[in-house]
């Protein structure tokens, strides 16, 4: 099946949030992706929630249509976010898609708004012929719009803690950014076929990796808005080990 797009979920406990999450996929997107579902061993009933989506495609007009081109498998037991991240980088390059997605399964980005970001990427990808200026990757930013993550309910260390991460990065690598710790993040395969996915993290240290590499490699990063979301899921990340594990990071990128 050739696919434009290729959306992997990263899906640990979210039995609550999958099947809203999925249902927020454009018609648009659906006609152009494969998307997969990645259960990383989950204690609660995420398979039923997948499973519940997949029988009420029945009952809509383009249900056949999603049903063909959506995939599910899982980890029998819980391997980290940055394996689940490798395995949807390299089942996204080994569909042939030209853009691959992250899209959490928890609800807390943006899903509706995939098809801005692929769209992006193509116009940008037709803009430019030199290989120096090519676009790696689009980053949803929670803080583009002014107060957008106060308002979205981001928990004040939350907030306090990412600007200070970000502050301190942006002296460290050449392209700036707003929001480093987003996770809503689309690729160009052009520059994931670049990456030794063997040697990146297996933690949530992942998505920071690839974007440092990026950078370093000279492939463009651009933002695009998103809102920020919080309500009462609980979190996976310790943000105090992950914290220091980032400053870690930039003292390498520094010194090298």
């Amino acid at each position: 099946m050739s696919v434009d797009y290729f959306i992997f979920v990263p899906a640990y406990n979210v039995a609550s949030t999958l099947a809203p999450v999925l249902q927020k996929i454009s018609d648009d997107v659906w006609k152009r992706s494969i998307v997969l579902v990645i259960d990383d061993g989950s204690v609660d009933d995420t398979r039923g929630s997948f499973e519940n989506f997949v029988a009420a495609l029945d009952s809509e007009f383009a249900g056949a249509l999603k049903k063909s081109r959506l995939r599910y498998m899982r980890f029998e037991q819980n391997n980290g976010y940055g394996a689940v991240v490798k395995k949807g980088i390299s089942e996204g390059l080994r569909s042939g898609a030209k853009f691959i997605a992250c899209l959490h399964g928890d609800g807390q980005y943006p899903a509706e708004q995939l098809d801005e970001f692929f769209k992006y990427l193509e116009s940008q990808e037709k803009m430019v012929t030199d290989a120096s200026k090519k676009l790696g990757l689009v980053q949803g930013s929670r803080h583009l719009i002014r107060g957008g993550a106060k308002a979205g309910k981001m928990p004040l260390y939350k907030r306090l803690g990412g600007r200070f991460l970000t502050t301190v990065e942006n002296l460290a690598f050449k392209q700036k950014l707003t929001d480093r710790h987003s996770g809503f993040i689309v690729y160009s395969s052009e520059f994931l076929k670049t990456l030794n996915l063997a040697k990146l993290s297996l933690s949530f240290d992942i998505d920071l990796e690839m974007i440092s590499i990026a950078d370093a490699r000279g492939f463009k990063l651009a933002e695009l808005p998103i809102p920020t979301r919080y309500a009462d899921e609980k979190s996976n990340l310790n943000v105090i080990t992950y914290g220091l594990r980032v400053l870690r990071q930039v003292i390498r990128r520094l010194v090298a």
